[in-house]
């Protein structure tokens, strides 16, 4: 089994910074100042989005490249409606990928989308409410 670590240490007001074991990276996670922060980095619940568009825009990507698909770039718009009441979970989330390129088939772009969302991206697999997409094409 495959284990995946994180450190999380706080570090004043309302900003926690966290650490990935695996690429010694770290990001800040804060608070808005009307809930005691200073607004220096992105919400949790943010990052949780980060994570899923970095999940399953890797896969897209690699996808693509195997499919010899001539892509230039790849956007994700992802909204998530959370509940009113606490814990306030995600209910629902939407993924819009837009993919740039040359002669991109449609074909290739939403076969890529959906063996990312049905077979390789994990951080999907994690959340415990509705992820739906579209996608658009976007010629260069």
């Amino acid at each position: 089994m495959e284990v995946t670590k994180a450190t999380v240490k706080f570090t004043g007001g309302m900003r926690f910074v966290g650490t990935g074991d695996k690429s010694g990276q770290t990001n800040i996670m804060d608070a808005a100042s009307e809930a005691g922060g200073e607004n220096t980095g992105p919400r949790p619940m943010e990052v949780l989005l980060f994570g899923l568009g970095g999940c399953t825009g890797m896969d897209v990507v690699s996808i693509l490249r195997k499919k010899r698909q001539q892509f230039t770039g790849l956007e994700m718009n992802i909204a998530g409606n959370r509940a009113p009441d606490n814990p306030k979970r995600f209910t629902a989330i939407n993924i819009e990928y837009v993919v740039h390129g040359k002669g991109l088939e449609t074909k290739a772009v939403a076969d890529a989308i959906r063996l990312s969302e049905e077979k390789y991206c994990s951080a999907r697999a994690c959340f415990n409410c509705p992820v739906t997409s579209t996608f658009r094409i976007v010629e260069d």
